[in-house]
């Protein structure tokens, strides 16, 4: 992952941003030496938001398949959880 030095954000703004995302998907931005915030193509982050709701759906899924579900009202869901 190519690393972006807060320094050079600050001075170079955008493009160094646009450097660091050239040829990977990712860049880290290092703050005094360290990792900090990762930035990311906004069709990578669409992406990986894509992954995560599938990989959500097949928990559910697999959920559904074996059982492991309650089937109630509203009312009974909400009070459920309200500990009533």
């Amino acid at each position: 992952m190519y690393a972006i030095v807060a320094n050079d954000l600050k001075t170079r703004g955008v493009s160094a941003l646009e450097e660091g995302l050239r040829s990977d998907t990712e860049a880290m931005i290092t703050v005094r030496g360290k990792d900090k915030y990762v930035v990311m193509r906004v069709d990578h982050y669409h992406y990986l938001r894509e992954m995560e709701l599938e990989a959500a759906l097949f928990e559910v899924r697999q959920d559904v398949a074996s059982g492991n579900v309650i089937r109630e009202s509203a009312e009974a869901h909400v009070n459920r959880l309200a500990g009533e």
